[in-house]
This record gives structure tokens, C-alpha cells and sequence, in this order.
């Protein structure tokens, strides 16, 4: 199991945008949003989507001024039990 947490920054004309991009992403969950186009969300890990590739593409999504990843968390004994399940 591996998760993260971000904070994604928009620009506030674009948190429309932005947050239909977010949520659209694998893993992605939005948490909580400001007025000014704030964002704290978490990615977590889902099969064939690593957590890190799915971080570094809120850089890249239209309307995002800049993204900090502010936690990780992971836990490889959860991740094989999973995957013996």
C-alpha cells in the first residue's frame, strides 16, 4: 500500500477544471478545497498505476499553478497480504 498527500494549487479561475481533472485521476481523492483554489487530496497506489507517476502528473494538468506532495506512506506487509487475498 502506498499513499500520498498533496496539496495542488490552481488558479482560482480554473478550480472548476481542475477539480473535475483531480477526481478523474486513478486513486485520486479530494479532501478538502478553498475558496482560493486550494486542494488537499490523497493519490493512492492502485494496480498498474504507481502513486509517484499519478503525483507527478498534477503538475502537468491544465489549470495547476503547483503541487506538493506533503506525505507518503508506505506499507509493504499490507501490500503482500493484499496481494494474497
Amino acid at each position: 500500500m502506498n499513499i500520498s498527500g498533496a496539496i495542488v494549487y490552481a488558479a482560482p479561475r480554473q478550480a472548476d477544471s481542475v477539480r473535475a481533472r483531480l477526481v478523474s485521476l486513478p486513486g485520486v481523492e479530494i479532501h478538502t478545497e478553498t475558496g482560493d483554489g486550494r486542494f488537499i487530496i490523497t493519490v493512492e497506489e492502485i494496480p498498474g498505476v504507481p502513486a509517484a507517476d499519478t503525483v507527478m502528473r498534477l503538475h502537468q494538468l491544465e489549470g495547476v499553478l503547483s503541487a506538493a506532495m506533503v506525505y507518503q506512506y508506505c506499507d509493504d506487509k499490507l501490500q503482500g497480504e493484499e496481494a494474497q487475498s
